[in-house]
């Protein structure tokens, strides 16, 4: 006689939360987008900020299959934090009124977390849509998680598919109150610099582009802002990734001022001028984005890598590489420590190095750098000038008792026109 079945593993329970305000015409298609995710164990909390468009009507449909509130609000950061404080989850996320969750999400995320119990973070690739939700193209910054990527090159996060631990989101502080444009993007840099994040390989979520969303209608006010918030994250530096916004928000203010203000003569001059000098602009900033790490797309790194991993307490980091022949000495070094120093042999070669607990007192990630003492090749950039290569690098890990990062090589997600291209193969090795 068969025994009983074993018990069902318990699902944690994962809190939806939806800032919304006078988005009566998108707010149907973002509910139920969370709706068909099949689950019973989803709860989903709109807080609206006292519309008058019928987005009231709209949430009193769906009484008793969501909770919501509908009152005046200071913006989204507050609608959100309103929310995540309702949130009886221990996963968490939020789509906003106008964008959308993709099929299967909720259980991608939960089956992460599952399987992680350390992840702090998690988020997939998606798309961007029209206003009547139409397919546009893939979101095309999605990349394997790399801190010091989001912190340097730009936000590769498409936040309608990220998912968080609440634990996590408690530790850091939740969202600051006081950004506009870039809460999301300052909450993944803290979380990634506490926890553990992944990229899932699969359509999580789609952004709504139109008119009226805060970043088509931010400007230079966005680019200030983000220029305040990576300031914090990286000792006050102006990052390349501040200097990427800032191009392309005086390139969309000039395009504008040659439309509306220029005669119809002088428009196809205005225009050519504003090309050319974003032109000129762009083959200056997008190498310091792209080489932000030293570490490129296909695995060579230049003579300095550098990387930001979470801190973690002690343990491991492990590096597998290639030395070139050729190639000379690398050092690691955390936060100006040498903690490595060898010329490895020609070859592939893995090294499992101690980390030191830094203590409890210790804040902010760790900060690793791999010096090479020799350069073996060249290549021509795609923006301009050559790129020296030491050694090739095919992935980073940080191991210890509180979880696990992997780092792979960053994707080639920049050229001179926005779009991802190959690069030439390297040249042969310098005499």
């Amino acid at each position: 006689m068969a025994g009983p079945e074993p018990a069902a593993t318990p699902q944690p329970l994962v809190t939806i939360v939806t800032p919304s305000f006078e988005q009566a015409r998108f707010l149907p298609a973002a509910i139920e987008s969370v709706a068909c995710q099949g689950r019973a164990d989803i709860e989903h909390i709109v807080i609206d900020g006292g519309s008058r468009d019928g987005s009231v009507e709209i949430l009193r449909r769906w009484d008793g299959r969501i909770r919501w509130l509908s009152e005046p609000d200071q913006g989204q950061a507050d609608a959100l934090n309103k929310g995540f404080r309702m949130a009886r989850g221990e996963i968490l996320a939020w789509i906003n009124a106008d964008d959308i969750l993709l099929p299967g999400a909720v259980d991608a995320a939960v089956e992460a977390f599952r399987a992680d119990p350390h992840l702090g973070l998690v988020y997939g690739q998606g798309y961007t849509i029209d206003e009547e939700g139409r397919l546009l193209e893939p979101f095309a910054l999605a990349e394997p998680f790399n801190l010091r990527r989001l912190i340097h090159f730009g936000d590769t996060i498409l936040q309608q598919t990220a998912f968080f631990r609440r634990s996590a989101f408690e530790a850091v502080g939740g969202l600051d109150k006081n950004l506009h444009w870039t809460l999301d993007w300052d909450l993944f840099i803290r979380l990634g610099e506490r926890f553990p994040a992944q990229l899932l390989d699969r359509e999580m979520g789609a952004i709504r582009l139109h008119g009226e969303t805060k970043t088509s209608t931010g400007g230079l006010r966005r680019v200030r802002e983000i220029r305040a918030m990576l300031a914090r994250h990286a000792g006050g530096a102006r990052t390349a990734a501040y200097w990427g916004a800032w191009l392309d928000a005086w390139n969309s203010l000039l395009e504008g001022v040659c439309a509306e203000r220029l005669p119809g003569p002088l428009r196809g001059l205005g225009r050519r001028i504003v090309v050319n000098a974003h032109d000129w602009a762009a083959r200056r900033i997008f190498p310091r984005m792209e080489e932000c790490c030293g570490w490129l797309h296909d695995g060579w790194a230049t003579r300095r890598v550098d990387l930001l991993l979470p801190r973690l307490g002690g343990g491991f980091i492990e590096i597998d590489g290639e030395q070139p022949p050729g190639g000379g000495e690398l050092r690691l070094l955390l936060d100006g420590r040498e903690l490595w120093r060898e010329a490895p042999e020609p070859g592939p070669f893995q090294r499992r190095i101690a980390v030191p607990d830094s203590g409890a007192e210790a804040v902010g990630p760790l900060a690793f750098r791999i010096e090479a003492d020799t350069t073996v090749r060249t290549r021509a950039r795609l923006h301009g000038g050559l790129q020296e290569l030491s050694w090739r690098l095919r992935r980073v890990t940080l191991d210890t008792p509180r979880g696990r990062q992997e780092t792979p090589p960053p994707r080639l997600l920049l050229s001179p026109d926005m779009e991802s291209v190959e690069i030439p193969p390297a040249t042969e090795p310098i005499q």
